[in-house]
């Protein structure tokens, strides 16, 4: 049950978003999970580490389910997908973060040309004909 406005708020914009805000938001999750557990890495709080990272790893399987294996960027998105989530089981077993520090920066340059993506295409939508 949803009480605080944040809540309800968290859950209107999730359901007016169109599928590219969706895609941004997962990004920002994994992103935002992954950065919160390589802080609990060096603070050695190593639960709070494991639960965002496992975090991180479910965001990254929802952009998994969401690929479109119509178009052939998709094989190699979920090639590097699991190879992010290999790279997150690691940092989280071996508690080191410079495989999670990959994944962010792999995870902000994908959220970036996905940002620009739409924002291209809004752009071309807007255009008159």
């Amino acid at each position: 049950m949803i009480t605080s406005p944040h809540q309800k708020y968290q859950q209107t914009q999730l359901h007016t978003a169109s599928p590219a805000q969706l895609l941004l938001m997962l990004y920002d999750g994994a992103i935002r999970f992954s950065r919160v557990g390589i802080s609990a890495i060096e603070e050695k709080n190593y639960e709070k580490a494991n639960v965002n990272l496992c975090k991180a790893q479910a965001v990254i399987h929802e952009l998994i389910a969401a690929l479109n294996y119509d178009y052939p960027i998709a094989k190699t998105l979920y090639q590097v997908y699991e190879y992010m989530i290999h790279q997150l089981i690691n940092a989280n077993l071996k508690k080191n973060t410079k495989p999670a520090e990959e994944v962010v920066s792999y995870l902000l340059d994908l959220r970036e040309a996905w940002d620009t993506a739409n924002k291209s295409l809004n752009a071309a939508s807007e255009q008159p004909k």
